[in-house]
């Protein structure tokens, strides 16, 4: 075995064998060893698991780089560590919450523990929420930050852990950093204080629900649709998650009677049992929905994922066949919607806004616009639409907020995406289409008529390991040294680098800078903009080893006949732009 790990990997090993931890944690070491199983060996010992700006995300089991009571609780003694930097002297508080993967209530557990043992007062949800109510919970309960166990939509061997801030935000800058510098000076297992001290931890639950589906309820804005289609016959799935434990009850405050459960996917399960990934996104995941849908002759299916932050939507299209809604077509409906309707109750004042991420549909940006209304456009990540709502909070009134990735918010009273309050939302929208005698898919055309008919494609390239990170940075270094002389016959005419913070004009050469704050700092992403304004952006991920390319062309749309033909053509338009780049 000693010719067969390196040296690093042999340390870590020996350094958990001899230390401080269980006489269980000891045991699987051991009997890896016995069975010599160098792969399982490597993949958990070949490097410590990173906390990154986000928190951790990994596979469940023994080991540095697993998730695991010791990965954990370093990460929530750095955590506690910096917290005291930051409040010296001052009653310091913090939310956990959890979703329904395996090990997760353990982890929320230990996370409270290890807070409580630092002297800090915590507020624990004694069963599952959705990730939405912890950053509710933060400002409504007064945190200076806060924890949700999670993985998202990972496959099922996955957990992960989120760290919140004060305004119920994810960690940005500079606190981002300089917390996972103190989780990274946790050295030894003897540095983090698991024994928890019961008096400082308080359970939560039905008292926090009730105050956070008053505000889903306060942003109905059309109760009288609402209550003539009370019986639009929706069907929900939670994908054994925790959208089960309040969706279903917001849908029914705001006045719906007809929804209808998957039950199959009902009951909370970290194993996932009738799914491959518990992702909304994926057709596969909402299978059960669409055929409980086509049985019933349903008007909607939406779905959550693990921790309720995102929600996928199928609608029947003109055929009558269920289709999945992306995340783009809805979050622009949602905002199409928003600001037509706070424009008919006459509640545009001038200082209401909106925001999104750079590789959003720029439909929403025309949107606004045409409204009169400012759209923020932020980098990648919901913390950065949270950070827009706080800088510019009693400055002005935040409508709504999305990104391409099925993350919706309505109204600021949560800093993170929230898909019960979107599933909420996207309900009411349905039933205003409806009762206008339209579908979903009608109203989507009705809104590209109207602001233009905006389609995104992407590509999504893995390249795992340290010589795939290297390719990676070389290919985004090479967009930055030799930009294409045309892209599918068009001519670049605008180059914005968010690492030199610099839009550059490629017709005049005037180099101008973005500014940074309101959601944007420096970040390795591109955006390439073509004079017949389609727009290519290119961004490694943060959390996996890919690089993701974002295409966004756009036509005009007359007539609803059309629809069909012009989304055929922006596709072709989108490949062809994707095979000029050499993404295909």
């Amino acid at each position: 075995m000693a010719q067969t790990l390196d040296a690093q990997t042999r340390q870590r090993i020996q350094t958990w064998l001899d230390g401080q931890y269980d006489e269980a944690t000891k045991q699987v070491i051991r009997d890896l060893l016995e069975a010599d199983n160098v792969t399982e060996l490597t993949d958990a010992f070949y490097k410590d698991l990173e906390f990154g700006t986000g928190g951790l995300r990994g596979v469940i089991g023994v080991g540095s780089n697993k998730m695991n009571r010791y990965t954990v609780g370093a990460a929530t003694q750095g955590l506690a560590n910096y917290l005291n930097q930051c409040f010296p002297g001052q009653p310091i508080q913090v939310a956990i919450a959890h979703d329904s993967r395996n090990m997760s209530p353990e982890f929320a557990r230990i996370t409270a523990d290890v807070f409580s043992a630092n002297g800090i007062r915590v507020f624990l949800f004694k069963e599952l929420r959705p990730t939405p109510e912890l950053s509710f919970a933060i400002r409504h309960l007064g945190c200076q930050s806060g924890v949700v166990i999670t993985a998202s939509h990972n496959p099922r061997e996955y957990n992960g852990y989120k760290a919140y801030w004060t305004d119920g935000s994810q960690v940005v800058a500079p606190h981002d950093k300089n917390v996972v510098a103190e989780v990274n000076k946790i050295k030894s297992v003897a540095d983090i204080h698991f024994q928890g001290n019961p008096d400082l931890i308080t359970l939560i639950g039905e008292e926090v629900d009730a105050e956070y589906l008053k505000t889903i309820t306060a942003n109905c804005v059309n109760p009288v649709v609402i209550k003539r289609q009370h019986d639009l016959k929706i069907v929900y799935t939670p994908i054994h998650g925790t959208g089960i434990t309040l969706v279903p009850t917001a849908l029914e405050r705001i006045g719906f009677t007809n929804v209808h459960i998957v039950q199959e996917q009902a009951t909370p399960d970290g194993n996932f049992p009738t799914v491959v990934y518990p992702n909304p996104e994926e057709q596969e995941a909402m299978t059960l929905a669409m055929q409980q849908a086509q049985a019933i002759d349903a008007d909607l299916v939406i779905a959550t994922d693990p921790d309720a932050d995102r929600v996928g939507a199928a609608v029947k299209n003109q055929a009558g066949e269920w289709q999945l809604l992306n995340g783009n077509q809805m979050a622009s409906l949602i905002i199409y919607y928003l600001l037509q309707a706070w424009k008919d109750a006459g509640k545009l004042s001038g200082k209401e806004f909106v925001a999104k991420t750079v590789v959003t549909t720029e439909v929403i940006d025309a949107m606004c616009a045409a409204y009169g209304v400012p759209c923020h456009n932020t980098l990648t990540g919901f913390k950065y639409i949270a950070q827009v709502i706080r800088e510019l909070e009693g400055k002005g009134q935040f409508i709504a907020g999305g990104e391409e990735s099925y993350g919706y918010l309505i109204g600021d009273a949560v800093r993170d995406k929230d898909a019960v309050a979107s599933c909420a939302m996207i309900a009411e929208l349905t039933a205003y289409a409806k009762d206008k005698g339209l579908s979903l898919i009608d109203f989507l055309t009705e809104m590209y008529m109207r602001h233009g008919f905006y389609y995104e494609g992407l590509v999504s390239i893995t390249k795992k390991g340290k010589s795939g990170a290297e390719e990676i940075q070389q290919m985004m270094a090479d967009l930055r040294g030799n930009l294409p002389a045309t892209v599918d016959g068009a001519k670049p005419i605008a180059v914005l680098d968010y690492q030199n913070l610099t839009r550059k004009d490629l017709r005049s050469g005037e180099v101008t800078p973005i500014p940074m704050g309101m959601g944007i700092e420096r970040s390795n992403v591109i955006q390439l903009i073509l004079d017949d304004g389609t727009k290519v952006s290119a961004r490694p991920s943060g959390t996996e080893p890919k690089i993701k390319f974002y295409i966004s062309v756009h036509a005009h749309l007359e007539k609803p006949a059309d629809f069909n033909n012009t989304l055929a053509k922006l596709k072709d338009k989108v490949t062809a732009v994707q095979r000029d780049l050499g993404l295909l």
